[in-house]
């Protein structure tokens, strides 16, 4: 089976191992820990009026959709460098530089990662986002258009793509 390149995440191999880890703690240590809260809620008597097990079962919910996600991701996720594109032609692992409308006193700068690649220090946002999906293939001084919540259509101006150096 063949992955088309808006299915796979690229992630670097720190960013891999991380989520690597954080996948064994949670269908390990974690699962232990939330099925021994359930059941000494459970110990507790009558369940239709125990918070502490309806809070316990919501955490347990919450977790297992971690996994669930994790589990996704690493199946497809690329381990290494993104793919080099043509020179300011945007791409997956770029900080892009829009202009709205045109206007070059609005602008937005951010990193087109999925968010397990996301830095504290840039905005960050999905290839498969609207504004992400409608700037991939774009190259600088392109104008881009993608869908708003709405149903309208916005236009964007590219000013910068170029590679995140983290």
């Amino acid at each position: 089976m063949t992955q088309t390149s808006e299915s796979v995440t690229w992630l670097t191999q720190e960013a891999y191992n991380k989520l690597k880890d954080e996948l064994a703690h949670l269908t390990g240590p974690a699962r232990t820990e939330i099925a021994a809260k359930i059941a000494a809620a459970r110990e507790e008597g009558d369940l239709r009026e125990n918070g502490g097990y309806h809070a316990a079962k919501e955490e347990q919910g919450k977790q297992e959709l971690r996994v669930r996600q994790l589990t996704q991701l690493l199946e497809n996720a690329q381990v290494g460098e993104a793919p080099t594109s043509a020179e300011g032609e945007v791409a997956p692992g770029m900080v892009v530089t829009i202009a709205f409308d045109g206007d070059e006193d609005d602008t937005l700068s951010f990193l087109l990662a999925s968010r397990e690649y996301a830095s504290a220090d840039i905005e960050t946002y999905s290839p498969q986002s609207p504004l992400g999906a409608g700037v991939i293939g774009h190259k600088v001084g392109e104008d881009a258009e993608y869908e708003l919540p709405n149903g309208k259509k916005a236009s964007v101006r590219i000013l910068k793509a170029e590679p995140y150096s983290g």
